[in-house]
């Protein structure tokens, strides 16, 4: 069994994707949260961490390609499990999200 947050079909799922969830929808568990809840959204905290590094760097970035070097040193700064390590975290957020069926959780 599988579990799909309800409301989760928008203009950046594929129809392809959409017809497939469609067909096998016996096979998933639906739950209520909001479509864009960052509970569920591994990018939120990287995008957080990110910025947090770059808004760090002194002097700060003064033009778009100095962001964009910024932003490339900070990502090659991670450790090589840093993504992993919040994809390990996705069962423990898809319960928490099943017990309290409120709003935004801390991990």
């Amino acid at each position: 069994m599988f579990i799909v947050p309800a409301g989760q079909c928008d203009t950046h799922t594929s129809r392809v994707a959409t017809k497939w969830l469609q067909e096998h929808s016996s096979e998933f568990r639906h739950f209520h949260c909001a479509p864009k809840s960052s509970d569920m959204n591994i990018i939120e905290p990287t995008w957080v961490a990110l910025q947090c590094a770059v808004q760090k760097r002194s002097p700060p970035p003064g033009t778009l390609m100095d962001l964009q070097t910024a932003l490339q040193d900070s990502w090659c700064e991670k450790p090589p499990g840093y993504l992993q390590t919040l994809v390990d975290t996705m069962p423990r957020r898809v319960a928490s999200l099943l017990c309290a069926r409120v709003g935004p959780k801390r991990y």
